[in-house]
Parts: structure tokens; sequence; C-alpha cells
């Protein structure tokens, strides 16, 4: 893929490219492989000067997958799709990412056959990751690039994101929020739970709907730590409905009830905001 700007102002390539949020390892391959740089269609190197109007156009390297993902065809709802971004909802019961236990089947096997059927030789960047039982919206950078600029709007919180989740029990307030840290819990690699040398966590809720023994509960995050929706209403007793791992019962569901429903972000060349709502799941809904 061939990115382009036209300069408005006489500036090295190095700082124009620095201030378009080009990460350093980008930068050190434009500055290994000149090929990739043109200053009006011809050859340049990143130390040149461009003066206004000047066309400076960068070809992005290609991406090798980890050694351990192979594409495999796997069904992905693809809700929106670009040259820079991709937009999934995520069906329940499917790992994003392969692991030691599950090499393949997953969300990422799924992406590198996606972009291999098109031609594109890049790997996988997943920006919103989200647990196996799982369900929504996901977005995922298609090249390195477009995930340095995207993550960077995520640590500044410009990408928002509001879950749905079926908790067990009636809660009293209508709205609220959680603000407890949350740390790796001693002698498990999975659970996590509320402890005060843990990382600050803040989770806002507001009730949906209420049912005789759930309550559907709107959730947005002010952080990003593993399991935290899972890990607050847990540590309030009340946990997901479904979610073993953390108290829930099964007898309604058999994967935890959280469901990502909202995603807003600004795309990163565009500049255009966009926004995607994915239905609640059925398997939420109680008669």
């Amino acid at each position: 893929m061939k990115l382009s700007w036209t300069l408005q102002e006489e500036v090295s390539l190095k700082d124009f490219l620095k201030s378009q949020g080009v990460s350093r390892r980008l930068f050190k391959t434009l500055k290994e492989e000149p090929e990739l740089v043109t200053l009006n269609q011809l050859p340049a190197l990143l130390w040149y000067t461009g003066k206004p109007g000047d066309c400076l156009e960068i070809k992005l390297p290609d991406e090798e997958a980890g050694g351990f993902m192979e594409p495999e065809p796997i069904d992905l709802t693809i809700v929106y799709e670009d040259e820079h971004v991709i937009v999934l909802d995520k069906q329940p019961g499917v790992a994003v990412i392969p692991s030691m236990n599950q090499p393949n089947g997953t969300i990422a096997n799924g992406l590198l056959w996606h972009y291999q059927q098109q031609g594109l030789a890049y790997t996988v960047h997943i920006l919103t990751r989200l647990d196996r039982d799982t369900s929504g919206l996901m977005l995922i950078a298609k090249h390195r690039y477009a995930h340095t600029l995207l993550a960077a709007d995520q640590k500044q919180g410009r990408i928002y994101r509001s879950y749905a989740a079926l908790v067990e029990g009636q809660l009293i307030q209508g709205a609220g929020s959680i603000h407890q840290p949350i740390g790796r819990k001693e002698g498990s690699i999975i659970e996590r739970e509320v402890r005060q040398d843990g990382q600050d966590a803040l989770t806002y809720y507001r009730i949906q709907e209420r049912f005789a023994c759930h309550t559907l509960l709107e959730m947005k995050l002010a952080t990003g730590r593993t399991h935290q929706i899972r890990v607050h209403m847990a540590f309030l007793d009340h946990p997901l409905a479904g979610d073993t791992l953390y108290g829930g019962r099964t007898d309604l569901l058999k994967r935890q009830a959280l469901h990502s429903q909202q995603l807003r972000f600004t795309h990163p060349f565009t500049k255009r905001v966009l926004t995607f709502h994915s239905a609640i799941p059925a398997d939420f809904l109680i008669e």
C-alpha cells in the first residue's frame, strides 16, 4: 500500500513523517529501504527537504505473521472494512489470538486468510481484544502504521466502547461506577481480582433493564484491565451470568454474558468519526 501527502510548507521529510505519527520501527525501515520513499515520484532520502506543493509518497513495507499463526478460513462477520481498518462483530466461543492450547480456529487465523485472499502482506493488529466467550464489536488495524495511530488514540482514551452485561441479582442504584484496582490473583495465570496493589481500574454502569433474578447493564470502561468488567461485577457480588471463573451460574447461559455493543473511533486517515452498534445477543434476553 502507498500513502501520499501534499506538503503545505518547507520541511524535511524526516520531520514531516514524524509529525504524521510514523513509528520508530517504520521510520527505521524507510531509512534502510529508501526505495520506499518518493518525492514528486522520484526516489528521496529522509533528510531531503520538501517544498509547499510537493507530493511525498511512502510504500508501506510487507509484514510477516508470527511463525505460530497460519491463515485459516474462519467465518468473520465484517461490518466495516477499508484499506486501513476492519470492524468485526465477533461470535462467542471463538478465541481472538492463537495459544499453545488452541493454535488454530481463531479470529487471527481468519484475518490472515482474509488478507491472503486479497493479496495483502499484513499481519494481525488487534486494537480492542475480546475474551473467547465475549461477543460483539472489535477494531482491527490492517497495517502497522494504522495500528500505531489508533494505539495512540486508544492510550488517550479516544476509542469509545460500551458493553452489554447481564449480571446476577438486582442492583439498587440505576447508575454508578466501580473504582477498584485489579491485579492477577495469586496462584493463577488467568484469574484477576480486586487487590490494593493492582492497577487502577474504573468502570461505569447504567441499568438498561431489570428482570426477576438478573439485571441488564450498559457498561463503559475508563481503563482497560484484563477481565475488568467481570472482576468488578464479581466484586459487587453481581457476577456476570454464565461467568464460572468469577462465580456466575450457568443455569441461564453457558458463557459469560458480556457483549461489545458500541464502538466509536476517529478514522486515522480520513479523520471521520465512525460509530457502530451491535444488537444485544438473543441469549441475553429473558422472557
